[in-house]
């Protein structure tokens, strides 16, 4: 597929999600999952037994054949998952899914997500089967945050970034989850004083520097936007779509190139050479924060700031909406809104650009989507109100 046809030529049409406390889920995750694509076919306007493709990421354990009789799906044209246990194949998924549409393979895909404790398991042990190994745990290392420390360290004594940063964007996620009806966090300010004494979870991080966790589902459907014009819902154009990693990152030693980044720089380089954007040109970001350090490496990876400027760009006032020169994670993000995976932010994408987020963003017409930071490999995506 050309480069010209992949930029807007796949749009984002109907979106569901589904979320619940951690362990209580009212049905098991396949049920979950199923609500969750009809809730997007529904916001649509599209009959879900028309769905033709099924794309995921993170190991999700929901094989698409066995959602064909729920769905009454008609025919399967493919089916997919992006490898690796993190978030960082999140925006990926959606590079699958339109490569499929742009191809002919599929005229209809779902990305999905979903995760049920009850059936999945804890979200920590789905994500560190591919980030441990012997050599990881020989030295006392047995979770996500404890790796995710240690490069937030590098970050915080070797390039000078001030750990106060940290602070300013649990503050604007807590601030958007106050607001948004959806979120586990509505109604609720962050307390600095509990933020700032929270216990450790693993140093610099204490409790609130850490997503949450949480039962659910999401789903985004995605057509051709020839197709899009004749749904529902103004249609959401997927302008761009970068994944993978470069030498020296993701060999599971510790040891990468780059230690202290998210792993996004080249990643991010390809998405603005692929769209002709740049970070000027985005007006909101959906980012993947599962600690809340490694949600500054990755908006310095993209380019939005530097080591040198972080502090006087990563403010409070600039994140949030609607007057923030950058506002991040509209919905609460993963901190605030909730957390399966990290979908939410996805579909926040989708919404923002549409003008339906609890925390709108005026004339917005460019967001980025930024996958798992720190992953082995990572991935980020642009949507747009208009095809480039």
């Amino acid at each position: 597929m050309a480069t010209t046809a992949f930029c807007g030529g796949v749009s984002a049409v109907g979106v569901g999600l589904r979320q619940y406390k951690r362990g209580q889920a009212p049905m098991p995750e396949q049920g979950v999952l199923v609500r969750a694509i009809v809730d997007a076919c529904e916001d649509a306007g599209f009959d879900p037994a028309n769905i033709d493709g099924f794309v995921s990421y993170g190991d999700d354990k929901n094989e698409p054949v066995r959602l064909m009789p729920d769905l009454g799906t008609r025919h399967l044209r493919v089916n997919a998952q992006v490898w690796g246990g993190g978030g960082g194949g999140i925006a990926a998924a959606f590079g699958i899914a339109a490569a499929a549409i742009g191809s002919g393979q599929a005229d209809a895909v779902v990305v999905f997500r979903a995760l049920v404790q009850d059936n999945s398991g804890r979200m920590s042990a789905a994500v560190m089967r591919h980030h441990l190994n012997d050599h990881i745990i020989g030295a006392g290392v047995l979770a996500p945050a404890q790796i995710c420390a240690l490069r937030a360290q590098r970050m915080f004594e070797y390039h000078g970034v001030p750990q106060s940063v940290t602070e300013e964007l649990v503050r604007a996620s807590y601030y958007h989850g106050a607001r948004n009806p959806d979120a586990m966090s509505y109604g609720k300010e962050l307390d600095l004083d509990a933020y700032r004494n929270g216990r450790w979870i693993a140093e610099p991080f204490r409790l609130f520097d850490c997503s949450r966790e949480n039962d659910g589902a999401g789903a985004i459907l995605l057509v051709s936007s020839e197709k899009a014009k004749y749904l529902n819902k103004p249609p959401v154009h997927l302008l761009g779509v970068a994944n993978g990693a470069e030498q020296g990152w993701g060999d599971l030693l510790e040891n990468d190139r780059h230690y202290d980044s998210a792993g996004f720089r080249p990643i991010a380089e390809r998405l603005w050479q692929q769209t002709g954007l740049r970070p000027a040109d985005v007006d909101v970001v959906q980012l993947y924060e599962n600690f809340s350090a490694q949600g500054i490496a990755s908006l310095i990876d993209h380019g939005f700031c530097s080591y040198d400027n972080v502090a006087e760009f990563i403010r409070f006032e600039n994140l949030i909406a609607p007057h923030g020169k950058l506002p991040v994670n509209t919905s609460g993000g993963n901190f605030a809104q909730g957390f399966i995976h990290g979908f939410g932010t996805a579909v926040e994408s989708v919404r923002v650009l549409r003008g339906e987020s609890a925390n709108p963003v005026p004339d917005a017409k460019v967001c980025l989507l930024a996958g798992g930071p720190g992953a082995p490999t990572v991935s980020s995506a642009l949507f747009g109100t208009e095809a480039l």
